[in-house]
């Protein structure tokens, strides 16, 4: 059992803030590890609940709760991944507990906030896309009508896609600042100009302040109303290799101007013809799975490396170096038909299939699911390899299918 002495040795205590999707395979590794897990999740129907010694039900959001919780337990180590906001709570745990920690809380107060680390991004000269921070309607129209239309609102604070919309004329920008300025923790927006391009996601791993970079992956996304939910993470990324070196130098300078110097990013930029544009960086763990896909494509045990950031240890720069494994990866996030989940099939069917090495189910029987609006509506996710990107896609596509959502006649359950 994970948590019981072996040979004598102290098992060491790890606080996990979240153990929902995004949470699941650093949970898992950290279970193989050994380690004696407790999480914390507002959810007592947490996924990643199966994976923890001890389940604590207290939001990853709560950070008075969340310091007793850590005080209570004894922790040795403190990690937020695949969730944004949960990072600066960390650091700031972390630091009250004289705990090792990669992320300074200035660090990770910057990451946390679209518009703090746009500023200082402004500030370093990294490549974004123009923007504007508004506090009304007003100010929201008055950006909109200067950045020129279409534009993308959000809120600064938030993540999953929660106030986010593309506004393609001025009808349309009431409701999408409204939600915007509703879903912000500090009742601001943000107007930004709408840049056609290829979106990428850019995973790498910092050392002593050297940036390692590891996989650069295509996403591809949903339509609206669905906008930037991601369908799916395509490995190696389809760009000109000139282009990949471009997005990656952005990514660096996007980490070097937050200050981070140790541990994980993941970092979302526009492939544009300008060059590349970064929209956000998150000094985490990705959270669709981008960690198992970096072990999966190149070797590289990206969630084993933020565990051992986490608590403190020396992490070799020889543990970065790529083992080439397969010519392609992709994860495919899967989308169920809204209504009650009455049973899921095909799981075990897809799993069989020649080159799939994940597959995931997020929902419970019973759950009620609603349509796609953000990352946290899709319902699983598998992932494959192949000999090619293409394979890999169509490997993974095929493994979708077979995955089926019986949902219930919900008058039936009344």
């Amino acid at each position: 059992m994970a948590g019981a002495p072996a040979d004598g040795i102290a098992v060491r205590r790890l606080l996990v803030l979240g153990a929902g999707a995004a949470q699941l395979g650093l949970l898992a590794a950290a279970r193989d590890r050994g380690l004696f897990v407790v999480a914390a999740d507002r959810d007592p129907a947490a996924p990643g609940f199966r994976f923890a010694d001890r389940r604590a039900l207290v939001s990853a959001e709560d950070e008075q709760g969340l310091e007793r919780l850590a005080e209570a337990e004894r922790i040795e180590g403190v990690i937020a991944p695949g969730i944004d906001w949960p990072v600066a709570i960390a650091a700031r745990i972390a630091e009250r507990h004289a705990l090792p920690h990669p992320l300074s809380p200035a660090a990770a107060v910057l990451a946390t906030s679209k518009l703090k680390q746009r500023q200082r991004f402004r500030e370093a000269g990294v490549p974004q896309p123009r923007w504007e921070v508004c506090r009304s309607l007003e100010e929201a129209r008055a950006a909109a009508s200067e950045l020129g239309y279409p534009v993308v609102v959000k809120a600064p604070d938030r993540q999953g896609q929660r106030g986010l919309g593309l506004v393609r004329s001025a009808d349309d920008l009431e409701a999408a600042a409204g939600e915007a300025l509703g879903a912000s923790r500090s009742a601001l927006c943000i107007v930004e100009e709408y840049v056609p391009g290829g979106e990428i996601t850019v995973n790498g791993f910092s050392v002593r302040g050297r940036f390692v970079p590891l996989t650069v992956t295509d996403r591809v996304v949903a339509e609206p109303p669905a906008f930037g939910v991601a369908l799916a993470h395509v490995w190696p990324s389809a760009l000109e290799p000139v282009q990949i070196g471009a997005a990656v130098d952005a990514a660096s300078a996007a980490a070097e101007a937050l200050g981070i110097e140790d541990g994980p990013t993941y970092t979302q930029i526009l492939a544009t013809d300008e060059g590349p544009k970064v929209v956000e960086l998150a000094a985490r763990l990705g959270g669709g799975h981008d960690a198992e896909l970096c072990r999966a494509a190149l070797g590289v045990d990206l969630n084993g490396l933020a565990l051992a950031a986490a608590l403190g240890e020396e992490v070799e720069e020889a543990a970065l170096l790529p083992r080439a494994r397969h010519g392609g990866a992709c994860v495919r996030f899967l989308v169920a038909p809204p209504g009650p989940l009455a049973q899921v099939h095909g799981v075990e069917e897809a799993l069989a299939l020649e080159g799939v090495e994940l597959a995931r189910v997020y929902r419970a029987p019973g759950t009620i699911l609603g349509p796609l609006r953000r990352g946290a509506d899709r319902a699983g996710a598998v992932l494959a390899v192949g000999a090619t990107r293409e394979e890999a896609l169509e490997r993974a596509d095929a493994a979708a299918r077979l995955i089926r959502f019986e949902i219930a006649d919900a008058g039936a359950l009344v």
